[in-house]
């Protein structure tokens, strides 16, 4: 049951709110094969399974911001009239044991190695942006040595040429 969605795909969806990696609980709905008022209904009904940390209720501009940013363009009627709640990781696998199915235990693994994959990727970048900063570092110290010759240099060219010879009974055109 792995070809539901590949991983790549989930990691698109996960979108960034309140410095918290989430999924808009549509996308959830979508790939959990049920309707987006469905999943909500479950959540409700199980309230004290998601605390503040694992679900979230987008306010009107960060729905708007999110859907003109992440989404695309806003496309009028497509959308709930009702503000979507987001899932972080740890609310996305708390949605498995509300909506018990297999096809959500399926989704659930997915999901689970698409922030795996996503938390992997941030690392290598945090890793490659300290090898540069350590570059940086290092070459610091020559780039002075560089602007050191290029001061002795200038230094060389600006000194005052000694007055040349004139040499009598030649005139330059």
């Amino acid at each position: 049951m792995t070809n539901i969605v590949s991983v790549e795909v989930i990691a698109s969806r996960i979108f960034e709110v309140r410095g918290k990696k989430v999924m808009l609980d549509s996308e959830l709905a979508k790939l959990y094969g049920v309707q987006t008022k469905q999943l909500t209904r479950q959540v409700r009904r199980n309230i004290k399974r998601f605390p503040a940390d694992f679900m979230i209720q987008l306010t009107r501009k960060e729905y708007r911001d999110l859907l003109r940013c992440q989404i695309g363009t806003l496309e009028i009627g497509k959308y709930s009239k009702y503000l979507p709640y987001v899932f972080t990781e740890q609310g996305i696998a708390m949605l498995s044991s509300v909506l018990n199915s297999e096809r959500a235990i399926q989704v659930n693994i997915l999901i689970m190695r698409a922030f795996t994959k996503l938390r992997d990727i941030l690392l290598t970048h945090k890793e490659l942006a300290a090898k540069i900063e350590s570059l940086e570092k290092k070459y610091a110290e020559h780039d002075q040595t560089i602007k050191d010759i290029f001061a002795a240099i200038k230094q060389l060219l600006d000194s005052p040429a000694e007055e040349k010879r004139r040499i009598t009974g030649f005139s330059a055109a």
